[in-house]
């Protein structure tokens, strides 16, 4: 184990060298935990084509979920940057679907979430408007929200989130959950374009909801996209919960 800066350390593990923050509590909201290998006394046939493991035909793990299977089951290397290796790493055919769309959201969305977009902001009941840069901070733990004033929200906070669409209004009975937001068809460039988001979320030290509102402001297209990004961030977010 090697510190490395910037608060990072290579960590090596069965599965492969990872670079992990030095501290546990820093880690990307989407970060994932290595799995627990399933033990080979366990595993006697491969779990998806059930060939029987001898001399001849090995056992292979995935490195993200951890089942045992046959070289064949099991051939690809794809990256996997939500559970930190340096490398590409041995997946089964389901996780490594799985990994390269998130490749392309590591790639993409999050560069797009990091660069900021600027919306108009207006927060809880307040009928002022702020014009203010939103970025995602560059841990993932954050939203900053800088104009003539600053302020943060952590996404760990964030109860539900809305994308607003050209024609849709913000309403309570509108505001979707992470849950909803998997049937939401919201894409750069598609019939939908996205211009607003509304957020509830609790304030440091509050069990209480805020509400925050943002509208596309200045260059819409940046802003635009920045929205779309969030959307799919949301929805990492909340299938994550699930694995």
């Amino acid at each position: 184990m090697s510190a490395v800066p910037d608060g990072k350390k290579l960590v090596r593990s069965p599965s492969g060298l990872r670079m992990v923050p030095e501290n546990g509590a820093f880690n990307s909201p989407f970060s994932l935990d290595e799995p627990l290998w399933i033990p080979d006394k366990e595993c006697s046939t491969c779990m998806q084509c059930d060939t029987k493991f001898d001399f001849i035909t090995r056992k292979h793990h995935c490195r993200r979920c951890g089942r045992c299977f046959c070289d064949k089951c099991c051939s690809q290397k794809v990256s996997l940057p939500r559970m930190c290796f340096v490398d590409p790493v041995r997946q089964c055919a389901e996780c490594s679907l799985i990994s390269q769309k998130e490749v392309e959201f590591y790639d993409k969305q999050l560069k797009v979430l990091t660069a900021g977009g600027t919306f108009g902001v207006k927060v809880g009941s307040s009928e002022k408007s702020e014009t203010m840069v939103c970025r995602l901070s560059n841990n993932h733990r954050y939203l900053f929200l800088d104009g003539d004033s600053h302020f943060e929200v952590e996404l760990s906070r964030i109860s539900s989130m809305q994308v607003l669409t050209e024609g849709s209004t913000p309403g309570e009975k509108d505001i979707c959950s992470y849950t909803s937001l998997l049937d939401n068809q919201i894409s750069e460039g598609g019939s939908l374009r996205a211009n607003g988001m509304v957020l509830q979320y609790k304030p440091p030290g509050s069990q209480n909801l805020q509400d925050l509102y943002m509208d596309t402001a200045d260059d819409k297209r940046v802003a635009s996209a920045w929205l779309v990004a969030m959307h799919k961030a949301a929805k990492l977010l909340y299938e994550s919960k699930d694995q």
